[in-house]
């Protein structure tokens, strides 16, 4: 990502065209502070005194990079590392959102495949149970065919009862007609 600015930057540093002579900028570190030992040892000699032609233009440090524009570089790549930090806290907290939705939904899944298993069973009970109706419909059925049968044997029964009972009525009146009919002194005999 940065590979451009890189070669922006060392495009900036050998800068040539047909017109302009190559340049380099050279920067002094200013935090370098020599110890007592590397300092040189000054002898008094007498100084010469040049004068120069024409007044030479000193720059600070501050201005070739300001010509040149590596400061608003550096701020325009202090911001975009601060935007790709941002960028990459969205991203996990994106993350960590999305495994949390993961982990819920997971969990959703998990409860979800418990009720529709207990669902399930119900349905199977309810099944059983619509089985074990039809089986005791056909019992009762079968126990109403029955009783209906009984029912039967019964009035066939009372009315083979009463007709014997109408015969042994007959006879007993015959018996008693006869009696009757009888004279009454055979029965002293």
């Amino acid at each position: 990502m940065f590979d451009r600015f890189r070669k922006n930057r060392d495009k900036l540093k050998g800068f040539s065209s047909e017109n302009e002579p190559e340049s380099t900028v050279v920067v002094e570190d200013t935090s370098y502070e020599p110890q007592k030992e590397e300092l040189p040892k000054i002898e008094n000699k007498p100084v010469e005194q040049v004068k120069i032609p024409e007044p030479i233009e000193q720059f600070s440090m501050s201005q070739p990079t300001e010509d040149i524009g590596i400061r608003s570089l550096m701020d325009k790549r202090t911001k975009l590392e601060e935007a790709i930090d941002y960028v990459g806290l969205l991203i996990k907290n994106l993350k960590d959102k999305r495994t949390k939705l993961e982990k819920s939904i997971e969990d959703e899944s998990v409860d979800i495949k418990n009720l529709k298993e207990k669902l399930m069973k119900v349905g199977q009970y309810i099944d059983e149970e619509k089985q074990g109706i039809k089986v005791l419909q056909q019992k009762r059925t079968v126990v109403e065919k029955e009783a209906d049968d009984v029912g039967v044997i019964i009035n066939n029964l009372r009315e083979k009862l009463m007709s014997i009972d109408s015969i042994v009525n007959e006879e007993g009146s015959k018996i008693e007609k006869f009696k009757e009919s009888r004279p009454k002194s055979e029965s002293s005999l």
